[in-house]
């Protein structure tokens, strides 16, 4: 195994909410306007929290997920097709053997990792991916195996979803992976970002632009809605590209998805709801063109619980419930790629009423998750790209 050895403390910042007044930005279409009070810019939370960040390990190409083992060990995965185990005390492993190939063209790749309660006994992990399918066309998947006892291969390997239809687009793979406290596996995905696909989001048909809750060995799990003419997995539809999903204390799911020129949103995905895309969103087409009519509400369509113009390009995101930052608990802990921020939401219920964002210029957060002692982790995704671990400062 190479050894990446732990850097001293990198940075030593004051809360970002002290130093940033991203409110001041200007939206990209100003005339848009919230459905409620409260619905976007929230108040900048400020307090002077000092954080101290460390270098776990390096050298990681474009890492995008991970997740803790019991041991203190973590499993991270790279777009290009790799996931690695990096040790409880900072030791990067070689590849693990057994994974399936993926495209990894674009957005594409490997992309979440996630295990269940019961690791310690079975060693099972799920990933997604991006599936290479015929004539060129790629589809989100989700594969499962076992990690063998020395950790160097997945074993017993198999597909349990595959996204339909399949497209000829390397963007737009959604891809977060989220256990809920019933045992099944909560899935994204994207819409696949070109004008004809991202229709289908609004087609229950499809899998594509979704919200799926499927069992762990595959195939719906029990208790989805029951959708006329709808796939079974579907909970909610209606999204565009969903790269963060958590559950929260009470054990709901919230995911936040990647709008267009404006319009990321944060929702809290009820069963059989639809979440509007492309018929209804805040923010506009990268030319400066409208969405569709440009509407922002529709009878029928679901507002979201907060939204971000300018965008901060989410991905990634955790409730925190530790003892490290207690300050914070409760609070979503949110990716920010283009904010180069982790994104704090304070939430009271299905409000936002304030928003921090530290560590400033850290770089693309691509996920975030909490360690079993309360630090904050962070993925950075870049083609030198890093785990970092979050601390309170002396």
């Amino acid at each position: 195994m190479k050894r990446i050895a732990l850097t001293a403390a990198s940075a030593l910042l004051a809360s970002a909410a002290c130093a940033q007044d991203f409110n001041s930005e200007a939206p990209n279409v100003p005339d848009q306007q919230p459905a409620f009070e409260g619905q976007t810019r929230a108040p900048v939370l400020a307090d002077d929290l000092r954080l101290s960040t460390e270098a776990v390990a390096e050298g990681l190409e474009n890492p995008w997920g991970m997740a803790e083992l019991p041991d203190g060990a973590w499993l991270v995965t790279e777009r290009p097709g790799r996931m690695r185990l990096v040790a409880a005390d900072g030791s990067l492993s070689e590849p693990i053997t057994g994974l399936p190939e993926v495209d990894n063209r674009d957005q594409g790749g490997l992309l979440d990792v996630a295990v269940a309660n019961d690791f310690a006994e079975t060693r099972r992990v799920w990933w997604s991916f991006s599936e290479p399918r015929e004539e060129g066309k790629t589809g989100t998947a989700v594969g499962t195996g076992t990690l063998s006892a020395d950790g160097t291969a997945m074993e017993d390997v198999r597909v349990i979803f595959q996204q339909q239809p399949a497209w000829d687009s390397a963007m737009h793979y959604g891809s977060r992976l989220v256990f809920d406290n019933e045992g099944a596996l909560y899935v994204t995905t994207g819409e696949r970002s070109h004008p004809e696909p991202r229709q289908l989001a609004q087609d229950v048909t499809t899998h594509l632009g979704k919200v799926l809750r499927i069992s762990p060995d595959g195939g719906a799990a029990p208790g989805n809605p029951a959708i006329e003419g709808g796939q079974p997995e579907i909970w909610s539809y209606g999204h565009r590209n969903l790269q963060a999903a958590a559950l929260a204390p009470d054990g709901t799911l919230w995911t936040v998805e990647h709008g267009p020129r404006g319009g990321d949103e944060l929702n809290h995905p009820k069963a059989g709801r639809n979440y509007g895309w492309p018929v209804i969103t805040y923010g506009q087409e990268y030319s400066g063109d409208p969405i569709g009519e440009g509407q922002t509400a529709a009878e029928g369509m679901e507002q979201p619980v907060y939204y971000w113009d300018p965008v901060i390009a989410p991905s990634g995101m955790e409730f925190y419930q530790g003892e490290m930052f207690p300050e914070w608990q409760g609070d979503a802990l949110v990716g920010g790629m283009g904010a180069l921020a982790l994104v704090r939401l304070e939430l009271d219920g299905e409000r936002v009423t304030g928003e921090a964002r530290h560590l400033p210029d850290i770089g693309r957060v691509r996920d975030v998750d909490v360690a079993s002692d309360g630090a904050v982790m962070l993925l950075i995704d870049d083609p030198e790209g890093s785990m970092i671990r979050v601390t309170r400062a002396e």
